[in-house]
Parts: structure tokens; C-alpha cells; sequence
């Protein structure tokens, strides 16, 4: 198996309260892992904790995160995070911006300045989030007049920009209709050819639709994680089967 992160006894902490617990798993390269559990258990803590925001809201981390064999903990956390995309629940282009400017935000910010250089990797960006024929004779409107669907393909696309390694996606279709739904997880399918992408998700149905492997999460512990035809047709622990079958959560 072709590793892209491993994460080795991951601990983290609100203050005294240990929310993650001796997490330890690998995530392979160029796949869909879905993280699933019920509410508090720890999934988008984990997210945060992969890409060094879990210490931006003041959170502490102890164990290793390795990205290709590299410990994140020791690297520069605006470094970290240009290398790990976050996409959020909720989509969240910034109101001021055009649709254009959303997406070259990040670019802008890292210190691209080439007109014909940002307009390329805009245009990449937004066909990557299969959002730019929907939007290419009106870049120059704001992000905040799209409906929410593109809204949340504009922000996918905003985190491609910057060319990261992994994508992280927390619920990133929970707020959206079925059909958006549906593009989303579509999107989702064709960007793992060039991404890792590990996704938080509430929807069994989707975990299973989307993904290759599935982590089962409960109480701020791993409790099974594996191939996700696996996880939700012969499941090893009897948890992993009662919260996938509805029985709790």
C-alpha cells in the first residue's frame, strides 16, 4: 500500500480534555477515506488536527502526523495547510470578493502576480470542481450570488488552487440539496485521481458511495478501520455494526 499520510498515537486536547485518543492509522495515496461516527466523537477534530488548524481554536496535539514521511509537527503550519486544502460544512466565499478573486485568493496571498498566470490556474481550478461552465462569463460577480452547490464547488476550488497534496472535506454536502449533493460526490470520484481526500461525513449511504476505505470513530477513539466494502458488509466490531445499522448515533 502506497502511503500518503500515516498518523501514529495522535492525541489532542482541549485544555485537560483529551477528545482524540492514541489514534494511529495510514491513509494511502490517490483514495476516498470516509470518517463516520456520531456527533462529538472526534471526526472533525481529526481534520483540524491534520492540517495544524486544531491549534488555530487552541487545541494542543501530541504523537505524529506524517505527510510522505514527513512529521507536520515540525513544519510551519501556513506550510502545512497550503499541502492540506480544508473544504468546510458550510460554504464560505468571502462575501467581497468576485467569483474570480475567490478562487485566487489563496494564489494571490502566496505571492502570484502574473495576470496570465492566475487567469490559467483559475480556469484549471474551476473546471477541476466541474464548476466553470456554469461560471465562465461571469467571474467578475460575487461568489455570494451563486447558489449554494456552486458556492461549495467555488470554495473545492478555491483549496485546488493552491495546488495542495490532500484534500480534507468536512460534511462538505450536508447543507446542500440532493442534486448538489450528487455533483459533489461526483466531484469527489474524479478528483482522487490526483488528490488523497479524506472526508467527514454523517451519511452512511455517502461514506459508502464515496469512499474507499471508512473510519470508524466513537468516544474520541479509532474503533475499526478498513476497506469500506468491508466496514459495511462484515464489520468487526459489533459498534462499528450498530451505529452503521442505525442502532445509535
Amino acid at each position: 500500500m502506497d502511503i500518503k499520510l500515516s498518523v501514529k498515537n495522535l492525541e489532542a486536547f482541549y485544555g485537560k480534555n483529551k477528545v482524540l485518543k492514541s489514534m494511529t492509522l495510514d491513509i494511502p495515496r490517490n483514495k476516498v477515506i470516509a470518517i463516520i461516527g456520531p456527533s462529538g466523537c472526534g471526526k472533525s477534530t481529526f481534520l483540524r488536527c491534520l492540517n495544524r488548524m486544531h491549534e488555530v481554536v487552541g487545541g494542543t496535539i501530541r504523537g505524529e502526523i506524517l505527510l510522505d514521511g514527513d512529521d507536520i509537527m515540525k513544519k510551519d503550519p501556513v506550510d502545512v495547510r497550503r499541502k492540506l486544502g480544508m473544504v468546510f460544512q458550510k460554504p464560505n466565499p468571502f462575501p467581497t470578493m468576485s467569483i474570480f478573486n475567490n478562487v485566487a485568493a489563496g494564489l494571490k496571498f502566496n505571492g502570484y502576480k502574473n495576470k496570465k498566470q492566475l487567469g490559467e490556474i483559475v480556469e484549471k481550478s474551476l473546471k477541476q470542481a466541474a464548476l466553470w461552465e456554469e461560471v465562465k462569463d461571469n467571474l467578475n460577480q460575487s461568489g455570494i450570488n451563486l447558489s449554494g452547490g456552486q458556492q461549495q464547488r467555488l470554495c473545492i476550488a478555491r483549496t485546488l488552487a493552491v495546488n495542495p497534496e490532500v484534500v480534507l472535506m468536512d460534511e462538505p454536502a450536508s447543507a446542500l440539496d440532493p442534486i448538489s449533493t450528487t455533483k459533489i460526490e461526483d466531484l469527489i470520484f474524479e478528483l482522487k485521481k490526483d488528490y488523497t481526500i479524506v472526508i467527514v461525513t454523517h451519511n452512511m449511504q455517502q461514506a459508502s458511495r464515496v469512499s474507499d476505505y471508512t473510519a470508524f470513530f466513537y468516544l474520541g477513539e479509532l474503533i475499526e478501520y478498513g476497506e469500506t466494502k468491508k466496514i459495511f458488509t462484515s464489520p468487526l466490531n459489533k459498534q462499528t455494526e450498530d451505529y452503521i445499522r442505525g442502532r445509535f448515533g
